[in-house]
C-alpha cells in the first residue's frame, strides 16, 4: 500500500470510557493522525481531541477529565485526513462540535457544554448543501457541515436527501439517545455490537470481539439506529439501500480478522490471492514475499496454489501504516526508517527471481523501496510485483480520471507529485515506469473472487479502478416509512 494514500477513519459508539478507549485502539489502523472522545450525558456532551494515536493520551486521565456518573454514552473517533487540512489536525479532529466552550492545550482540545458532536467516517460533497449557511464553520471538514444540516433539517430528511458516504454519530444535548446513520449505499462499514449488556456501534466488528463484545449486525444502509443512555436500541428504515459497499475496505483498509457485511476480510484476501495465482504463475520464479503487512494472506495463498515456497523477507519497526503521516517527509521517513530486510538472506536469496505481493499499487514508492533491498542488499535477480487489486486512479474509456470521493483520499486530480503511476500507462509502461515487471489482477478476476465468497460484484463500488460512479444510477429516494419521516419532519400527514 502506498503512502500516497490517506485512508479514512473509524469510530465507536459505547457507554463506558474504557470501552470506547478500547474500540478506537483496536481500529488504530484506520487512522493516526489524531483521536478524539465526545462524552454525553443528561443535557451536556464534552469533548476531548488529541494528536496523534490513541495511547498518546493515557485512559486513567481520560477518567479524571470525564468522572464517569456525569456520562452514560462515548462517541469516540480515529482520523486520517481526508478532507481538511493537514496542517490544522486538531481543529479539524473528530468529534466536530456545534457549540460550547474551547479550551486549546496544545497537543489537545477540550470542548465543554457542546450543543452537539459528531463522528464520521466517509466523505460527503458539500455542492449538495449549497443552500445551507456554513459561515460559521470552524473547519474545512465536511463532517461539521454534516452538523449544521442535521441541526436544521433532523437525521430523516439528512438520510433521505444526502447522496454522499457516510456512517456517522451524532449526540445531540436536546436528545437522550445517540443518533447513528448509514448512507443508503453502505459504502463505508458499520456495525452493532453487545458489550456487558449494553449495545454500541464500531466501524468494525473486530472492535467488539477483540474486547469481550459481541457481533449484533451490519448496520442497515438507509437506516437511523437510537441507541439510548440505559443502553438499549431501536432502528428506523428511511431509505430503500442502493448498495455499492467499498471493495478497498476488504482488501486493504479493514483488520484482516474483521467481517464486513458478512463477509471476511481475510478469506477475501486468501481468495484474491488464488485469483492471482489462475491468472499468473510466471515460469521463472523461485520464492514468494509479500510487502508487509497486509498482504501476507494473498501471498501465502498465491504460493500455496502456485506450488512455490512462502517465506517472510521484510519485517518493520511499527505497525503503523506509512501514508497516514501527516506531510509527504513523513510518510517518506516511515517507508525508509521502518522497511527493512530480515538479517541472514543475502545467500539464500542471491540469484534467485522473486514475486512480492502487494495489496495495491499507487504511486509505486513502497514497492520501488522495497525492490532495491531485495536487489542491492540480498542480490536477487529478478522481482515480480504483483498487486491483487487493479490499477488505481486510471482514465477509462468513457475519459473520467478515476480515484475516491467516499472516504479514501485518492482524488480523482491528485496533487503535483502524487499522480497515480497507472494513469495514462499500459501494463509495460507501468513496469517501465517503475523499473521491475509489474502485474495486476484484472478487475473481472477480482469480480470473480468476490463472488465465490457470496458477494455480488455489483453491488461493489469499483469507482477508483474504472467503475461506476456509485451516486449517478440513484433514483429519487422514497422513504420507507413515509408517516414517520413526515411526523419527524413536523409535515402534515396525508
Amino acid at each position: 500500500m502506498e503512502e500516497v494514500v490517506r485512508h479514512n477513519c473509524g469510530f465507536c459508539v459505547a457507554h463506558t470510557l474504557h470501552d470506547a478507549y478500547a474500540f478506537i485502539r483496536s481500529l488504530q489502523h484506520r487512522g493516526r493522525e489524531a483521536a478524539g472522545i465526545a462524552a454525553v450525558g443528561e443535557g451536556r456532551i464534552d469533548v476531548i481531541k488529541w494528536a496523534g494515536g490513541v495511547d498518546r493520551f493515557d485512559v486513567t486521565d481520560l477518567h479524571k477529565i470525564f468522572p464517569s456518573p456525569s456520562y452514560h454514552t462515548y462517541m469516540a473517533h480515529v482520523r486520517y485526513a481526508t478532507r481538511g487540512r493537514k496542517d490544522s489536525i486538531l481543529s479539524d479532529a473528530h468529534p466536530h462540535t456545534l457549540g460550547g466552550q474551547v479550551e486549546e492545550r496544545g497537543n489537545h482540545i477540550l470542548i465543554r457544554d457542546c450543543e452537539m458532536a459528531a463522528v464520521h467516517n466517509g466523505q460527503v460533497d458539500l455542492s449538495h448543501m449549497d443552500d445551507l449557511d456554513l459561515s460559521r464553520m470552524q473547519s474545512s471538514c465536511d463532517t461539521e457541515a454534516l452538523l449544521y444540516l442535521y441541526r436544521r433539517d433532523g437525521e430523516h430528511n439528512f438520510l433521505r436527501t444526502i447522496p454522499g458516504a457516510y456512517t456517522m454519530a451524532i449526540a445531540d444535548y436536546r436528545k437522550r439517545d445517540v443518533i447513528v446513520l448509514r448512507d443508503r449505499t453502505g459504502i463505508k462499514p458499520g456495525v452493532l455490537g453487545w458489550k456487558d449488556g449494553k449495545y454500541g456501534v464500531a466501524s468494525e466488528d473486530i472492535a467488539f470481539r477483540k474486547n469481550g463484545g459481541d457481533y449484533i449486525e451490519d448496520l442497515d444502509p438507509g437506516t437511523v439506529y437510537y441507541l439510548s443512555p440505559e443502553g438499549d436500541y431501536s432502528k428506523e428504515p428511511l431509505v430503500k439501500p442502493d448498495v455499492r459497499h467499498c471493495f478497498f475496505e476488504w482488501n486493504y483498509i479493514a483488520d484482516v480478522d474483521s467481517n464486513l457485511n458478512q463477509v471476511s476480510a481475510r478469506r477475501v484476501r486468501e481468495t484474491l490471492g488464488e485469483v492471482l495465482a489462475e491468472e499468473f504463475q510466471p515460469s521463472d520464479a523461485d520464492l514468494v514475499t509479500y510487502l508487509p503487512r497486509c498482504p501476507e494472506v494473498a501471498a501465502r495463498s498465491y504460493a500455496k496454489m502456485s506450488n512455490l515456497p512462502f517465506e517472510p523477507v521484510f519485517y518493520k519497526m511499527r505497525g503503523e501504516r506509512s501514508f497516514q503521516g501527516s506531510n509527504a517527509q513523513d510518510r517518506k521517513r516511515s517507508i525508509d526508517e521502518n522497511l527493512h530486510l530480515l538479517p541472514g538472506l543475502q545467500q539464500h536469496l542471491s540469484g534467485k527471481t522473486v514475486i512480492l505481493i502487494d495489496d495495491s499499487i499507487v504511486r509505486g514508492n513502497n514497492s520501488v523501496r522495497a525492490t532495491q533491498l531485495l536487489i542491492d542488499q540480498a542480490g536477487v535477480k529478478k522481482v515480480y510485483l504483483v498487486s491483487y487489486t487493479p490499477p488505481i486512479g486510471i482514465i477509462p474509456a468513457d475519459g473520467i480520471p478515476r480515484g475516491c470521493m467516499f472516504g479514501v483520499d485518492m482524488p480523482p486530480e491528485p496533487p503535483d507529485g502524487e499522480g497515480y503511476v497507472a494513469r495514462g500507462r499500459d501494463p509495460g509502461q507501468i513496469s517501465e515506469a517503475m523499473g521491475l515487471p509489474v502485474v495486476y489482477i484484472s478487475l473481472a478476476g477480482m469480480d470473480r473472487g468476490f463472488e465465490r465468497l457470496g458477494m455480488d460484484a455489483g453491488n461493489l463500488c469499483t469507482y477508483c479502478i474504472g467503475g461506476k460512479h456509485p451516486f449517478n444510477d440513484l433514483k429519487q429516494v422514497e422513504a420507507v416509512d413515509t408517516v414517520a419521516a413526515q411526523k419527524q419532519m413536523g409535515l402534515p400527514l396525508a
